[in-house]
This record gives C-alpha cells, structure tokens and sequence, in this order.
C-alpha cells in the first residue's frame, strides 16, 4: 500500500469513530435506463427521489420519484435546462431542492438551486454565485430552518457556502463562505484510491436534524447536530466514519425515512444497473420529528448559529482530518488525482 501503509480498512482513524461495519444491505435494483448517471437521493414515504447528473439526453433531465422497488412512478420537468444537477434534499416542510451546482470545467457564472413545493408542477430556480469564482461542488446540506448548504468537491479541503441574504427568482443571490471541512483520511478501497478518499461527494441531513453526513467516493461520516447549526457541526464536529466500500462511483447518500441508516446509491458500472444499498446505523433509535410550524420559509436564508460543536480532537500533534502519512507525496498524490476526478464529475 506504500505512502497509506498508516491508513487500513478496518482500522480507525486517531479522533474519528468507526461505526460497526455489519455491511450494505441491497434495497432494490434501478433499472430504468434514463438513470445511468445517479447524482442525488432522497428517501419519502412512499419509495425515493433521484437525479442523474450533467447529461445531455432531455429524456434524462428530470426528477424522478420511484417506488419503493425503484420503478420510476412519476417524473417532474424543469422549466428551463439545468447544467449539471449533482445533489438533492428534502427540506423539513416537505419541500425538494435539487442543486445544479457541478462544474467540472470551474467556469459557471452562476449556479443554481431547483426548489419543487409540495404539490407544485415544476420547480422553482434560484441562481447563485460565489464570492471568490467557480467551484466544482457536489454536496446539498438543509437545515430545519430551511437553510441550503453548499460543500465544493475541493482536494483535501472543502469550503462551506451558504446564501448571503434572501433566495429570490429571477435574482442571483451572492453566497457566503462560512467555513470549511477536511474529512479523516482513511484506507477505504475505492475506484479512486487516495483521491477518491478525499473529495466530498454528497451529503445529507437527518429527518430530526440532530445529525448531518457528507461522503466521499469511500466513505461516509457522520456528525452530530446542535440546535439546528449544520455548518457548525460539519466545520468544528468530530465525525463518525462509515465505510462505503468499493461503490461503482458513489455521489449520493440520504437517510431513511426512520433516521436509523443511510441509504446510498451510485452509477451504473459495465451496464449494470445501479442499486440502492442500506447501511444501518448502529442503536440508532427511529426518529420523532419535531413540529415544523415554526420554521422559516425554505427560500430564506437565515445565517448560520455561531454556535460551534465539540472542537475535532488531535491524535500524536496530528490536525484531525489530515493523518498524514508520506507529508508532500500524499498530497502530491491527491493532486494529481484531482485530474481524474474532474473528468469522472
């Protein structure tokens, strides 16, 4: 293994806790073939809720509700054309938002985020931008209070945006950066092998809000939340690790309806279909959802608590989230990565 000689399945992380690994547990298989490229997942009532990324097949850009056995029920269009749809979530009134926020060349204007109300025909569009230029982002993060929360696919280090003011059509609202988030380095097998390691891919908030997850093409790690502060507790939080092994190409994760696993699913490999794997989550007890009568509306932004979470600890003099094995050659290596991973999205 060389430079990650430190860093081996099965062994945790200094600072990091490992959740018990009992394995994925197989939900169903997606078989529909305008799903090839599964970029976004949430979990309803009823089955689950997808989207595929940047393609360029109209039959192909839409939001997609499947059953429970993921067959697609019902489809919903966009008004206008999305760019490259990377990420969704399920806000605590029931209201979907799907980022459009890839941007594998770093070269969008704007980006954007589809906000579809309960009972609407077509999704609203909100444009965004950034504050210091493009970013290639993959992960959507919302609040109770209705906050969406952008983490960019950065090599290493990731920056964390939220809306700097209102949410308005037909406006571009400027983004705020209101942090940053290093995940632990670990030794879990991948397509990508280090970089795959390094980069987040999507993320998740639970259906009580208490916890929050980002991934990586390896891994998910999982963080507790405190009143509400999701930058917080993902910028300051000590996470716990779940490995997600060997995923074709794993950019979406979700949690189940209960709270009590973590649903992920990832594109289809060598034509075969993409499936949605369950990873249970240990003496995690089903959810009670708070009342939401209370919660501003979805498209205001409110900033974020400055309430901060238990400070990452550090093993050995080591930053948490940066175990270091090789110094320069690993990031050196991570870098040269980063080149494979743009071209995947």
């Amino acid at each position: 293994m060389g430079l990650l000689a430190a860093a081996v399945v099965g062994v945790a992380v200094p600072g990091v806790a490992v959740a018990a690994d009992d394995g994925p547990q197989q939900v169903c298989e997606v078989g529909d073939k305008r799903l090839t490229e599964l970029s976004g997942l949430a979990a309803t009532g009823t089955g689950y809720v997808v989207v595929d990324d940047s393609s360029d097949q109209a039959s192909h850009r839409k939001i997609f509700y499947l059953t429970k056995k993921c067959k697609v029920d019902r489809t919903v269009s966009y008004p206008s054309r999305p760019r490259d749809t990377e990420d969704l979530g399920i806000a605590a009134d029931g209201t979907l938002w799907v980022a459009d926020i890839g941007d594998n060349n770093g070269n969008r204007a704007t980006i954007a985020l589809w906000r579809l109300a309960p009972g609407a025909k077509e999704p609203q569009l909100y444009r965004l931008t950034y504050p210091d230029g493009a970013h290639d982002a993959e992960a959507l993060l919302l609040t109770r209070a209705g906050t969406p929360i952008l983490v960019t696919k950065s090599i290493a280090s990731a920056s964390v945006y939220v809306p700097d003011g209102e949410l308005k059509a037909g406006k571009t609202t400027t983004l705020r950066q209101a942090g940053s988030v290093t995940v632990p380095v670990t030794g879990t097998s991948n397509p990508f092998g280090l970089p795959g390691r390094l980069v987040i891919t999507g993320g998740a908030v639970s259906p009580d809000g208490r916890h929050a997850v980002l991934r990586t093409y390896a891994d998910a790690f999982e963080f507790e939340v405190s009143g509400d502060d999701v930058v917080g507790a993902i910028t300051k939080g000590t996470p716990t690790q779940i490995a997600l092994p060997d995923e074709p190409q794993g950019e979406s994760i979700a949690y189940t309806v209960d709270g009590t696993a973590l649903l992920t699913v990832s594109e289809e490999k060598d034509g075969k279909d993409a499936v949605i794997l369950r990873y249970p989550l240990a003496d995690r007890a089903p959810v009670t959802i708070p009342p939401t009568s209370a919660a501003p509306s979805a498209t205001t932004s409110s900033a974020a608590p400055a309430a901060a979470q238990k400070v990452a600890a550090a093993e050995d003099g080591l930053p948490t989230g940066l175990i270091v094995t090789g110094g320069v050659l690993v990031l050196a290596a991570a870098i040269l990565g980063g080149l494979l991973l743009r071209r995947r999205g």
